[in-house]
């Protein structure tokens, strides 16, 4: 008989934990669907079925610009996820998305609406590199703040969040500002992103009169996937990567291997910044004439779902892609039950217990991850 070997116990082990990972987003994704059935049966019990079933479709609802729309309302999930995921991996809680989100987003409309002198291509990729760079930067300062002083980058994040919504719409009103209808400027049709075929995919025909209605999904969401599997090869297959998960895991131990922790910080704080700036750049640059940020008081949901959509794919890029599109796909279902008897506080209430169960997705790894455990020293004893 063949002898278990070190190596095959380590494999043992990789196919227990990514069990166990795996096994913790699905309950934490069915625990919030169910929660969100029971409150469909309180607040309308002859129709709870049915607008579950509603939300079960998601963007099938629609046809194919409903699939369209999941995927452009996606991509902006996918980069705030990769920020908080890459964060994560390194051993940081960047809470931050939010704040580093909206001020990419102002750079890429500022870009968008004065850097006209630009043509196509090159106004719409120079506007995402800003929107990138500016997020960054956002992020540059809890990262020294981390790195130098030892403060704890949640609450450094949280204060940059209410920053950057002020500044922001401090700066649109200064510089981009359409004082008729509170938003920012239409940007140049060369900073709209392409739509890279997928106009010719994702879209529906009217009966009757055989208009073509068009999502507004475009090449951003090539972009965002194209993102993901780029930081999957840092993460794993660098060894700046490397350097960065081993300072997440022990500073101390990392410092005596050689590695520059306090770099290591920064640099990661900087790049999770980058994303979610480049998230914002990407969901404004879409449509005839751009999205409009609005001059109104209140943090983008897109940095804050980030942190779900990180916890269901494990902050595995890979898996945040997969983790984004059901997170929007979810919530597109969930804004067709307007079209049934249901309040529309009740959508958010459903999206909000998906997302907050989803929470619960470490908790649960951890307790599975302890029962694999024990078992296996079980089995070694007997």
């Amino acid at each position: 008989m063949k002898p278990y070997t070190i190596k095959d116990r380590a494999n043992t082990l990789l196919r227990s934990t990514a069990f166990s990972h795996g096994s913790a987003s699905v309950i934490a994704i069915l625990s919030g669907l169910l929660f969100g059935f029971i409150i469909l049966l309180i607040s309308n019990p002859s129709q709870a079925f049915d607008g579950f079933i509603i939300i079960m479709k998601g963007g099938f609802s629609t046809g194919a610009k409903g699939i369209g729309q999941v995927l452009y309302f996606a991509t902006p999930l996918i980069l705030t996820g990769l920020s908080v995921g890459f964060a994560f991996k390194t051993g940081l809680f960047n809470i931050g998305a939010a704040g580093q989100f909206v001020m990419g987003s102002f750079t890429a409309i500022f870009i968008g609406v004065r850097w006209t002198f630009l043509p196509a291509p090159w106004h719409w990729i120079v506007a995402l590199i800003g929107a990138a760079a500016v997020g960054g930067l956002w992020a540059l300062i809890p990262g020294l703040l981390k790195a130098f002083f030892n403060v704890h980058e949640v609450i450094s994040t949280i204060m940059m969040n209410y920053i950057g919504m002020y500044l922001a719409n401090l700066l649109v009103k200064l510089t981009v500002y359409d004082s008729l209808k509170n938003l920012s400027m239409n940007t140049a049709e060369t900073a709209t992103l392409p739509k890279g075929g997928l106009d010719n995919i994702f879209y529906n025909i009217r009966g009757g009169s055989g208009t073509i209605d068009l999502s507004t999904v475009n090449s951003g969401i090539y972009i965002a996937i194209g993102i993901a599997i780029l930081m999957y090869i840092v993460l794993n297959k660098t060894t700046f990567g490397y350097e960065l998960k081993a300072c997440g895991f022990n500073q101390n131990a990392s410092r005596y291997a050689g590695i520059n922790e306090k770099r290591s910080v920064v640099l990661s704080m900087v790049i999770a910044g980058a994303l979610a700036g480049l998230g914002g750049g990407l969901l404004y640059l879409s449509g005839a004439n751009g999205r409009h940020l609005k001059v109104i008081d209140v943090l983008a949901m897109e940095g804050f779902n980030g942190i779900p959509v990180a916890l269901l794919g494990l902050s595995n890029p890979i898996g945040i892609i997969f983790s984004a599109i059901f997170i929007s796909y979810i919530t597109q279902g969930g804004n067709y039950l307007q079209s049934m008897d249901f309040v529309t506080e009740v959508i958010d209430i459903i999206i909000a217990c998906i997302i907050y169960f989803s929470a619960f997705a470490l908790i649960i790894r951890g307790i599975i991850a302890k029962i694999l455990k024990s078992r296996k020293s079980e089995e070694g004893d007997l």
